[in-house]
């Protein structure tokens, strides 16, 4: 993707590299959309899991003055968190095109609740 942003109406998508740089800068809150299973067999560090299947706005953790960026496997699951979000009222939504296999293309990190575990038990 050779944009940055590609503005369509109210969503905002970003590409991979960007997304990281917002989280490693604090500028961003990476939310994941997937089911809690997909979200403890990998993930993006410090991602918050907010499942579709019970989305709902005020969910969303505060994102200060930085922004939410919805993620999911591929970006479908999290353009339909981005329409929930706009019937909610929130005129401007971001979400991570491509989603977490864009993250993995990139060469970006990745966690899983089992690495997390044998890493504690080293």
């Amino acid at each position: 993707m050779d944009a940055i942003e590609i503005i369509k109406g109210r969503l905002v998508e970003i590409d991979a590299a960007t997304a990281y740089d917002w989280a490693i800068a604090g500028e961003a809150i990476l939310v994941d959309v997937r089911e809690p299973a997909e979200f403890a067999e990998q993930r993006i560090p410090g991602s918050v899991s907010v499942p579709l299947s019970s989305f709902s706005a005020d969910k969303l953790p505060d994102p200060g003055n930085g922004r939410i960026v919805l993620i999911c496997a591929i970006g479908r699951r999290s353009i339909k968190a981005a329409d929930l979000l706009h019937a909610a009222g929130h005129a401007e939504v971001t979400h991570l095109y491509g989603g977490l296999t864009a993250w993995e293309a990139a060469g970006l990190p990745t966690v899983s609740d089992d690495a997390e575990a044998a890493g504690k038990a080293a």
